[in-house]
């Protein structure tokens, strides 16, 4: 390998690590605030949320990835810019392709990495991660009882607390109201203070009351006799047992999340799609047999013809009485069969739907590697042509050009999922847009372009306002 080409990729590979992991965590800490409600105050071990932190930035890569890429291509050949180096490389013969041959066989390689790190690792984490996401946001608060509310974290009770002190587990002003499951049973209890601490196996919750009263409201010991009972117990001390296995986190079960499309790899997702377009081929081959019984045979077909065309039928003229009696029917008729299509035009359109899915998901496996190669084609050029390095204006330019393919893949998405595009069309819009800008800008890099040296700007329109004024 000769010492530019070596030169080139230490020059680069410092940069994407670098940019790669800050992008990572950027992405990381957007996912914290999103969820930061859930997962404060639930009681979660260290080792849980490390694992949902490492699920959350795995699926993050589809995204991380071509933008580390452009950022870091952009910083390498606008360093290079920079500092004159690609100028001694040109003076040397080596044109810019050739300097980029050892960049493009990295990138084809990262490419490669991300299909197949989307095929078989990027299902498994999206499994890993929605499913341990849901049993996390699904998990009871850890903060049992708080002051100055009622808590009804335990089923049947509703505790208040006027005042916890800084050890959180002595309490002053405790109001407790006990309500039986299918019972009219009623029991209120006040006591100055409380002390509450777990069992050591973690199972049960103890509160101990002190210096209290509890009144409680139950029916009458005889059944003839309809008049409550009514009593009133002083207490020095006494406790209650709260079960804490409602708030231990439970995992659901597996087979929950593997239908989902996010977690198929490519051979999954090609035989979902076929198999949810046969039923939705069979739904629509039998309708015709199901509206059969709904219309006359002589005003319609009863089976589709086989050159599939329908011509149209003679007309009956009607008159009188046959006409007064023909129009209601028609109208029962077009009621019942209007009827009897919508919830099969409601199942078509939600089949169709779930069809596209599975083809949109089958077609980001592919786009991931090619956005890598697009961009790439778009960052090097690019930082050639602007000459300069660093994290200020190549940190501009990148993602003015990531988010330009980023709103042109959500909105292609988007279409597609409703039926507007076809889902490759939709998938690789942004890809067929934005790869004739990397060769236009391949082109100005190779041509020594000053496409944006402001004071070449300067001098057209100085020269275009003369040419005016001359004319003038």
């Amino acid at each position: 390998m000769k010492k530019i080409h070596l030169l080139i990729l230490k020059s680069f590979i410092r940069p994407f690590v670098v940019t790669f992991f800050i992008v990572m965590f950027v992405l990381l800490m957007l996912f914290l605030f999103k969820y930061i409600d859930d997962l404060i105050g639930k009681g979660f071990q260290w080792y849980i949320i490390l694992e949902l932190m490492m699920y959350a930035s795995m699926t993050n890569v589809a995204m991380a990835l071509p933008l580390s890429i452009l950022l870091s291509s952009i910083m390498t050949y606008g360093s290079l810019g920079e500092n004159y180096e690609l100028v001694a490389i040109k003076s040397a013969g080596i044109s810019l392709g050739r300097a980029m041959y050892p960049m493009m066989i990295v990138v084809t390689m990262l490419s490669i990495g991300a299909f197949l790190f989307s095929d078989y690792m990027l299902p498994i984490a999206n499994f890993k991660y929605y499913s341990l996401l849901y049993d996390v946001r699904q998990q009871k608060t850890a903060f049992l009882i708080s002051e100055g509310v009622f808590n009804n974290s335990f089923p049947g009770y509703s505790i208040r607390v006027k005042k916890k002190d800084a050890d959180g587990q002595t309490l002053h002003d405790v109001m407790m109201y006990k309500k039986e499951e299918n019972s009219d049973n009623l029991s209120v209890l006040f006591a100055k203070e409380g002390v509450m601490y777990r069992t050591p196996d973690d199972l049960f919750l103890v509160v101990k009351f002190k210096n209290g009263v509890q009144y409680i409201e139950e029916k009458g010991k005889n059944s003839f006799n309809p008049r409550q009972q009514f009593t009133r117990r002083r207490f020095a001390s006494t406790e209650q047992k709260f079960d804490l296995s409602g708030f231990k986190m439970k995992r659901t079960d597996a087979s929950e999340w593997r239908s989902t499309i996010q977690m198929m790899n490519l051979k999954q997702l090609s035989l979902s799609q076929d198999s949810v377009a046969k039923t939705l081929a069979k739904s629509t081959s039998s309708n015709m047999s199901m509206m059969a019984p709904y219309l006359k045979y002589f005003t319609m077909l009863h089976k589709a013809p086989k050159d599939g065309t329908l011509k149209p039928m003679p007309a009956v003229e009607l008159k009188g009485k046959e006409l007064e009696s023909a129009l209601p029917q028609a109208q029962s008729e077009a009621q019942s069969l209007r009827e009897m299509l919508r919830p099969m035009a409601e199942r078509y359109a939600e089949e169709s739907k779930t069809v596209r899915k599975y083809s949109i998901e089958y077609q980001k496996k592919f786009t991931l590697s090619a956005a890598c190669l697009a961009l790439f084609l778009i960052g090097a050029p690019l930082g050639a042509i602007i000459r300069k390095g660093g994290l200020g204006l190549p940190v501009v330019v990148s993602v003015i050009f990531f988010l330009l393919y980023y709103i042109i893949a959500t909105i292609g998405e988007k279409s597609a999922k409703e039926g507007s595009i076809t889902p490759a069309m939709g998938m690789w819009a942004a890809i067929i847009i934005l790869t004739p800008i990397g060769l236009f800008l391949s082109y100005k890099a190779a041509n020594d372009s000053v496409l944006f040296d402001t004071e070449a700007y300067k001098r057209f329109f100085n020269k275009l306002f003369k040419r005016k004024a001359v004319q003038a």
